[in-house]
This record gives C-alpha cells, structure tokens and sequence, in this order.
C-alpha cells in the first residue's frame, strides 16, 4: 500500500505543477481545509435539524434589524474588547491541531 501511495503522491505533485497561480491557491486552501481537524469534524458533522425556537428567531430578527440600520462590528474589534488577538486563535487551532492528532492515535477520521 505504501507502493501506492508513493505513485499517488508523484501524480498530486505532478497535477500540481500543472495548475495555474489561481487554481493553485484553491487547492491549498482544499489542501488545508482537507488537513486541519476541526474543519474535517464540521464537514463532517451532521446537519443541526434542531428546530429554531420562538426566542431563537425573535433574537435572529432583532439583529436583522439592527444591521439593517447600523454598521456591522468588526472581527478585530470584538476580539479587542475581549482582549484577544487573531495570532491567539491561530496558535490556539495550532494546539488543538496537534493535541488532538496525538489523542486520535493515527486512526483516520
């Protein structure tokens, strides 16, 4: 089986080569996605076929609403008011990444 996987490596890299600068970004950001452990298990979850309560949509409404007369927040502003910095999350996925591959044992998902 490692014969195999060897030729398949070969011919992905000769794909590759192949590939034009914008099909190239597309397929490491596949690549990536493909590798990274919590978009695997969201891709992998199950649809939420739980039903939207009345509390639920009532909020869902009011902030349709409220964007639809105010400017949306940005994603470094609210990670500033809870005193956070997106290099913080990077290296947080980063952790969990690698603790969780070292708890999956090699099994694959």
């Amino acid at each position: 089986m490692a014969h195999g996987s060897t030729n398949e490596k070969k011919q992905a890299h000769e794909l590759i080569e192949r590939l034009a600068p914008t099909q190239l970004s597309a397929v490491v950001g596949l690549l990536e996605a493909m590798l990274d452990p919590v978009s695997r298990a969201l891709a992998r979850a199950p649809v939420d076929e739980e039903p939207v309560t009345a509390e639920e949509e009532k909020a869902l409404a009011e902030a349709r609403e409220w964007l639809k007369h105010n400017q949306g927040i940005p994603h470094e502003q609210v990670l500033a008011e809870l005193g956070i910095t997106q290099e913080e999350i990077e290296s947080y996925k980063l952790e969990t990444a690698r603790s969780g591959m070292g708890r999956s044992g090699g099994r694959a998902s």
